[in-house]
């Protein structure tokens, strides 16, 4: 009898265990979803926690340092609380969602107007930037290196400064100019007086020239020679003046100028020549490529024979054949003959001595009377 009721005994114990994990199994997912609540109401609590904790943040503004306490849990928020407006163009340190750490820093730089003019615009911008340098940087404004700025770089901003940016550009430039031509006169015996004849033509020279020409926002403001080289050199004009008296064609009907003394003699003259040169010449070969025997040896070209006292080669033009003239310190001589080296105030005069005609030589600055076709007589 006694197995009976351990046997009763175990059968009840297996039924309570089942029963057990029966529940177990059937609230499983309750359990499990209790659990996770309680997880996140506690954090929740933590986070409310810390959010409502007390925060020491430092705010700066415009370089001015504040420590402000705060229980706000984003920058927004502690913003609002100190009345801290940020504007469009303001500089923050930090974005405006970002989460409040005890101890944090947040600096906030405001944005000033200045009124800039460049590149042919006028325009209002915002900077943060202290100094005029530092505004253009951060405007993305780029200087050139000869650009100008006004105010200076090293200028401080204030509200609706004015900043003018210059843009200068220097280019240089390759020119060229003509040199002028020098004029010379030379004096020429064989032309009459007054009359002018060139020599030679003028020619312009070539001056090339490198300019520097600098342009402010593309006005020209400075010009400078920078470099000059003669490219081609000028030619000068070269005229010959007159210097040979005019001509003055004489006849017989030509009036009397004037009446002078000479060798105890009075007579009236038609001319009176100035600075005459006197040569000599003889009948022989060297005077006339003619020897004694020879055609024509001795004769002159009006036909006369050659006569030492008398006989003189004169250029027709000046003194008209067979008139008689009187050479101060020779006397009086006829224009009888003619040669191909007396022209213009020349007067050849004839000798008998070959020798004596070769030693003459050139005497110049003798002053002839040209008289007529007569020789004075004795009064």
């Amino acid at each position: 009898m006694g197995i009976f009721p351990g046997v009763e005994t175990h059968v009840k114990r297996s039924s309570s265990m089942s029963f057990a994990l029966r529940w177990k199994h059937e609230n499983l997912r309750t359990i499990m979803i209790i659990a996770l609540l309680s997880c996140a109401m506690t954090f929740m609590f933590l986070v409310l926690l810390y959010g409502t904790a007390t925060k020491s943040v430092s705010v700066v503004v415009n370089g001015q340092e504040h420590q402000v306490k705060t229980k706000a849990f984003v920058l927004q928020r502690l913003l609002d609380e100190q009345a801290i407006k940020i504007g469009e163009h303001d500089r923050v340190s930090a974005a405006l969602d970002t989460k409040l750490t005890d101890g944090m820093r947040v600096t906030i730089d405001r944005a000033k107007p200045i009124r800039l003019t460049a590149d042919g615009e006028t325009k209002t911008v915002f900077t943060t930037g202290k100094t005029v340098e530092s505004a253009l940087q951060e405007l993305n404004i780029t200087l050139g290196e000869l650009d100008k700025v006004v105010p200076p770089l090293e200028a401080g901003i204030s509200d609706d400064a004015a900043v003018k940016i210059v843009r200068v550009k220097k280019v240089l430039e390759q020119v060229t100019e003509p040199i002028a031509y020098e004029t010379e006169k030379k004096t020429d015996s064989t032309l009459l007086k007054g009359k002018e004849q060139v020599v030679q033509e003028g020619k312009e020279g070539v001056l090339a020239k490198t300019k520097e020409k600098v342009f402010e926002d593309g006005q020209l403001v400075a010009e400078n020679v920078v470099d000059q080289s003669v490219a081609q050199e000028s030619v000068k004009k070269v005229v010959a003046v007159g210097t040979k008296p005019p001509v003055t064609v004489l006849s017989s009907g030509s009036p009397d100028v004037d009446t002078v003394s000479k060798d105890g003699k009075n007579f009236s003259y038609k001319q009176i020549l100035k600075n005459v040169t006197l040569t000599a010449y003889s009948a022989g070969w060297e005077s006339t490529g003619k020897s004694e025997g020879s055609p024509g040896f001795g004769k002159t070209f009006t036909g006369t024979t050659v006569t030492e006292g008398r006989t003189i080669a004169v250029d027709p033009k000046v003194i008209p054949l067979g008139w008689w003239v009187y050479i101060d310190g020779v006397g009086f001589r006829r224009a009888e003959d003619t040669g191909s080296a007396v022209k213009g105030n020349t007067i050849d005069v004839y000798y008998e001595s070959e020798s004596y005609a070769n030693r003459f030589g050139t005497k110049r600055g003798y002053t002839v009377y040209v008289i007529g076709p007569k020789k004075p007589s004795e009064d």
